[in-house]
């Protein structure tokens, strides 16, 4: 198998000098793409307020008098390099990801190179499903939630109104997306392992009610501490967890298909 290996034999100091190179193609990607998405920082909030304003909506209030705020000078200021910074990783993660393979696939065969690919392309896609998830659903339900626990001068109480922080919600959404970005990794990752012979499908399935509860305590720890967004998350990662039982099962089944066909060759 080792004439399937497309990399010669180098130096340290050439893959040191190669991990450099790729290191400077990743950061420039990141820096090029921060600098543009900082300059455009205020319309990306604005984008990422839309689901606020769904939630205004579905709390039948006007949107037209909700408002986030800030509360010291550079808040807003730092909150849009924070908003630079988090455009910037999502732009330049294809490079990233590219040089990364580059510096990788040297050193692998030519059929490691072939299973690792299609993951490669497949988890930011996963990521982008479960920020878009984030962003058309969760987070208005969540903010609807919030909005809901509003209180009206009636009756002679007092008025108790939402007005959050630019800071305090962008961490909210990136949190959020983060979260669910992480969590759609699970098919990704159990598939390589189960690849690999670490996992199977008959172990998954015996883990499954660990599963279960593990995916609403990691759920509690990195979402808001409320009930909507902590069950959204952990209703995706059970359903993903299954998926990955399915998927761990098409890795075995792929096996034995070739263990089958090499032992009717070798007869």
């Amino acid at each position: 198998m080792s004439g399937d290996i497309e990399d010669k034999p180098q130096p340290l100091i050439e893959h040191l000098m190669e991990l450099r190179t790729r290191l400077i193609w990743a950061l420039g990607a990141f820096f090029v793409a921060f600098i543009a998405c900082f300059a455009v920082a205020k319309h990306l909030f604005n984008l990422l307020v839309i689901p606020y304003k769904w939630a205004v909506l579905w709390a039948g209030l006007d949107v037209t008098k909700s408002s986030l705020i800030y509360t010291a000078p550079q808040e807003f200021f730092f909150t849009q390099i924070k908003v630079a910074m988090f455009g910037a990783m999502v732009i330049s993660f294809p490079v990233v990801a590219s040089q990364l393979y580059k510096f990788v696939a040297p050193g692998l065969y030519k059929n490691e190179r072939a299973a690792f690919l299609p993951f490669l392309i497949a988890s930011p896609i996963l990521f982008l499903i479960g920020a878009a998830l984030v962003y058309f659903f969760f987070t208005p339900m969540v903010m609807w939630f919030f909005l809901a626990m509003q209180q009206l001068p009636e009756d002679g109480e007092v008025a108790i109104s939402l007005m959050p922080k630019v800071s305090e919600y962008l961490s909210l959404i990136m949190t959020l997306v983060l979260s669910f970005g992480l969590v759609f990794q699970l098919p990704v990752v159990t598939t390589l392992l189960a690849r690999v012979g670490l996992l199977t499908s008959d172990w998954l399935r015996e883990k499954r009610k660990f599963a279960i509860v593990m995916a609403f305590v990691v759920a509690a720890v990195l979402t808001p501490p409320d009930p909507m967004s902590q069950i959204g998350l952990a209703l995706p990662a059970i359903i993903l967890y299954e998926i990955s039982i399915y998927m761990a099962r098409l890795v075995e089944r792929k096996r034995a298909a070739e263990s089958a066909s090499t032992e009717l060759e070798e007869t």
